[in-house]
C-alpha cells in the first residue's frame, strides 16, 4: 500500500509517499480503505519532533490522528459495524491507503467522505471539552479558538446543547463564526472588554482550544477557574484549570457527533483538501497557523 511516511524528525519536507506494509486491525479494531485523513496540529507536532519526549515515534513513521473511509477488516470482538461500512474515526497512521481505527462511528449520510475525514479527532476533542464544562442549555460560553478544528467543532456542538456562544477569532474569520452559530470577538489583550459588551451578564464557562497563552485571563473573564476547561494548554494545572485529553471517550464521543451530523446540527469544515503526494503541503498549510476549519489529506 501506499502511506505518506516520515524517517526522521523535520520539516514538511521530510514527509514522503511510498510503499510501506500494510497494517491489519487487531482486537477491538477495525481497519479502512482510507478516503482521507485530517491533518491536527498533533500531528505536525509530532512529525517536527516537538513532542519526541510525550510521543515518541519509531521510524519510518506515518502520521494521521484520524481518517475516513470503508471497512475492510474487523478485528476480534468487533460488533455493531461490518465490511463494506462507511465509518471515521480515530487512527493509527491515517495517511495511508489503509488504516486502523481504535474508535469510530458510521459516517452521516448528510456528510461527503472529505467532511468525516476532518471529523474524527476534532469531535472527540470538542465533544470531551464541552462534557468538561457541565450541563450548557441556557448557559454562555466563551470558546477561544473558535475558527479552528477544534473550536469549530465546538461552537456547532455547544450551540446544539443550547448555549449562547461567543467565539474569539480574526476579524477575517468573523463572519465565518457567524454562520457556525456565535457571537464573535476578536482575540488578543481587551478581550474582556470585548467580551463585556457582547455578553453584559457575563459568561457561564469558557473552552480554550487555542493554548496561544490566555489561559490566566480566560480564567479571570469565567471568575473561577472551575468554569474553564483547555484541550490545548499544558499550563492548566498551575492556574487549577482542567485539561482536557481529547480521544479519552472516544468511543462514546464519536457516535454522539455522528448523531448531530445525522439532525444537521454539526457539519465539519474543510478548508483545503491536498492530494496524498502533497502531504508536506497540507503540514506547511496547517503549520502556517490561522487554519478555518480543517485540512485533509485524501487518497
Amino acid at each position: 500500500m501506499r502511506a505518506v511516511r516520515f524517517h526522521r524528525y523535520g520539516d514538511p519536507q521530510v514527509l514522503t509517499l511510498e510503499e510501506a506494509p500494510e497494517p491489519h486491525a487487531g482486537p477491538g479494531q477495525v481497519r479502512i480503505r482510507v478516503h482521507g485523513s485530517s491533518v491536527n496540529p498533533v500531528d505536525w507536532k509530532v512529525r517536527a519532533g516537538y513532542l519526541h519526549e510525550m510521543m515518541p515515534v519509531t521510524f519510518p513513521a506515518t502520521p494521521g490522528s484520524d481518517a475516513a473511509g470503508v471497512v475492510d477488516e474487523v478485528g476480534e470482538g468487533v460488533t455493531g459495524v461490518s465490511v463494506g461500512d462507511a465509518v471515521f474515526g480515530l487512527a493509527q497512521g491515517g495517511a495511508a491507503e489503509l488504516a486502523v481505527l481504535t474508535a469510530w462511528a458510521p459516517v452521516p449520510r448528510t456528510w461527503s467522505m472529505t467532511q468525516a475525514a476532518a471529523a474524527g479527532l476534532v469531535a472527540a476533542t470538542a465533544t470531551a471539552g464541552l462534557d468538561a464544562l457541565g450541563d450548557l442549555s441556557g448557559r454562555t460560553v466563551l470558546i477561544e479558538g473558535a475558527a479552528g478544528g477544534v473550536g469549530s467543532a465546538a461552537v456547532e456542538i455547544a450551540v446544539a446543547r443550547g448555549a449562547t456562544v461567543v467565539g474569539t477569532a480574526s476579524e477575517a474569520n468573523h463572519e465565518y463564526l457567524r454562520e457556525l452559530g456565535a457571537v464573535p470577538v476578536t482575540y488578543g489583550p481587551g478581550l474582556a472588554d470585548r467580551v463585556a459588551a457582547v455578553a453584559p451578564q457575563g459568561v457561564d464557562a469558557v473552552l480554550d482550544t487555542a493554548g496561544s497563552g490566555s489561559l490566566a485571563d480566560l480564567v479571570t473573564i469565567a471568575g473561577d477557574p472551575s468554569r474553564v476547561a483547555t484541550v490545548a494548554d499544558f499550563g492548566a494545572a498551575a492556574l487549577g484549570v482542567a485539561l482536557v485529553q481529547g480521544g479519552a471517550n472516544a468511543a462514546v464521543d464519536l457516535p454522539r457527533a455522528a448523531e448531530l451530523g445525522t439532525a444537521g446540527a454539526y457539519t465539519p469544515r474543510v478548508e483545503a483538501t491536498y492530494p496524498a503526494d502533497r502531504a508536506a503541503d497540507a503540514h506547511a498549510h496547517v503549520q502556517g497557523g490561522h487554519t478555518r476549519g480543517k485540512v485533509v489529506v485524501t487518497f
